[in-house]
């Protein structure tokens, strides 16, 4: 099938480059020529594991072809994929309009019948602001709203295997194309190639989370209204998850339990589940803290007061102050001139992303409060850069971060920050102060060496 894909971000590029693997012919499409030159390269513009070997698989190919031109892709297309970004406007709700610019350029150059699949999150009500815009044109253009669940550092794998694959249309013939389409990225898991492409796929077919159920047994079609809302009411729900683990922490912090092994007991309980129970410094990203607020805004439009959601984002909100009182337990009330190292930047291990990153609002605040601030990531400096800009010291790996450290913060559990042996560190930080803002540092191990331990919850 000719696919067009408009917007090169997580979602576009990684449903782009597993399409053309799976043998479609897919034009990228974006505006931003730094990104389209990158791509015809051979290689993402982001960080995301495995990524890189399918965009190369797909420019090799001739499958993938990026481009800045709608008339390049669009005439010769059966689908078109909208992906490109919904920010936050400054009242809440969600910004629209690159949506729309994307629709009214793909109606520009039409030559023929079309498919269009959403896959931004947006509002309900967009899919039948979208067919008013295909109205205006000679062709018959099928609405589907397709939402996309992928988690960032994991962008290949999630495609690959779906867990759910929601599509909401008018038309069962428009949706069954699109089902077929895209099972033919799940056929992918089943190539014998797949070990050259994907770290750790021979892994992930063995472990516990392996979908072992057919592709289209997962498969939900229903209306355009209820999928709009699907994807934004999951995130909002895994954001109060986290937010209600964040409160419970608290509670924690007052009575002498330890929030890990609360959540550990409750997240036993299938009907709970343990995913998303962990306290922290809070969720951030581009899809919670938008989504969360895009639903309260759009709740608050049709006269629903959603207070429960409005509750999970203020204990967001809180966590970084709540992690400065955490500090100057430590350090003092007065934090001004010392020095804190802060490892990880990105708002999630596994990314370079670092949209409205906690780490990032951590940091802000540290500086805010007049302290020295070293700090080191993995992948997300050069992004984390573009915010901070130099009124941080930037180290080059963990002793340099270390040196001189009268307190190390772990804001992003990377996996290169989770094993820490304290004890080899002792002798070049200036103070063996810990914060463990996303629980995951052993307490027992750091105390043996000679450091001071906190954290929240525990």
């Amino acid at each position: 099938m000719k696919v067009s894909i408009v917007g090169t971000g997580y979602v576009g590029l990684s449903t782009g480059a597993l399409l053309a693997a799976a043998g479609h012919k897919v034009y990228c499409i974006d505006v931003d020529q730094s990104k389209i030159d990158t791509i015809k390269t051979g290689k993402s513009y982001f960080f995301e594991p495995g990524l890189d070997n399918f965009v190369k698989l797909g420019i090799d190919s001739g499958n993938l072809i990026p481009t800045l031109d709608y008339s390049e892709a669009i005439p010769d297309s059966e689908v078109a994929i909208i992906s490109v970004g919904t920010p936050q406007a400054d009242d809440g709700s969600v910004d629209l309009k690159y949506i729309f610019q994307a629709a009214n350029s793909i109606k520009d150059n039409l030559q023929g019948d079309l498919i269009v699949v959403q896959k931004s999150t947006v509002p309900v009500g967009t899919g039948r602001e979208l067919e008013k815009i295909f109205a205006k044109t000679d062709y018959k253009v099928d609405i589907i709203s397709c939402p996309e669940f992928l988690a960032q550092g994991s962008a290949v794998l999630d495609t690959l295997n779906m867990d759910r694959f929601v599509v909401g249309s008018d038309s069962d013939e428009a949706k069954d194309k699109i089902i077929e389409l895209f099972s033919t990225i799940n056929d992918l898991l089943q190539s014998e190639d797949l070990d050259d492409y994907v770290q750790f796929a021979s892994m992930y077919r063995k472990s516990k989370i392996f979908k072992d159920v057919p592709f289209k047994e997962r498969v939900l079609s229903l209306g355009l209204e209820s999928a709009e809302l699907i994807k934004v009411t999951a995130n909002a729900f895994l954001a109060s998850k986290i937010s209600f683990a964040n409160y419970i922490a608290q509670v924690c912090d007052q009575v002498g339990a330890n929030v890990n092994e609360v959540m550990e007991g409750i997240g036993m309980d299938e009907r709970i589940g343990r995913s998303f129970l962990y306290a922290g410094l809070g969720w951030g990203g581009g899809c919670f803290p938008k989504d969360v607020e895009g639903l309260i805004h759009f709740a608050d439009s049709v006269g629903v007061d959603f207070k429960m959601l409005k509750a999970a984002r203020d204990v967001n909100f809180g966590q970084v102050d709540y992690s400065i009182k955490n500090i100057k337990e430590a350090l003092g009330d007065d934090l001004k001139g010392k020095t804190a190292t802060v490892l990880g930047l990105s708002f999630k291990p596994g990314t370079s992303d670092v949209r409205q990153s906690p780490a990032i609002e951590l940091v802000t605040a540290l500086l805010v409060e007049g302290m020295q601030v070293k700090v080191y990531d993995p992948k997300a400096m050069d992004e984390a850069k573009k915010i901070i800009k130099d009124r941080v010291y930037y180290a080059q790996g963990l002793n340099d971060a270390l040196e001189n450290a009268e307190i190390t913060i772990l804001a992003t559990d990377w996996p290169d920050f989770n094993d820490i042996d304290f004890a080899d560190y002792v002798d070049i930080v200036k103070e063996k102060n810990l914060f463990d803002a996303r629980n995951r540092w052993d307490r027992s191990k750091a105390e043996e060496a000679g450091f001071k331990f906190y954290a929240i919850g525990r």
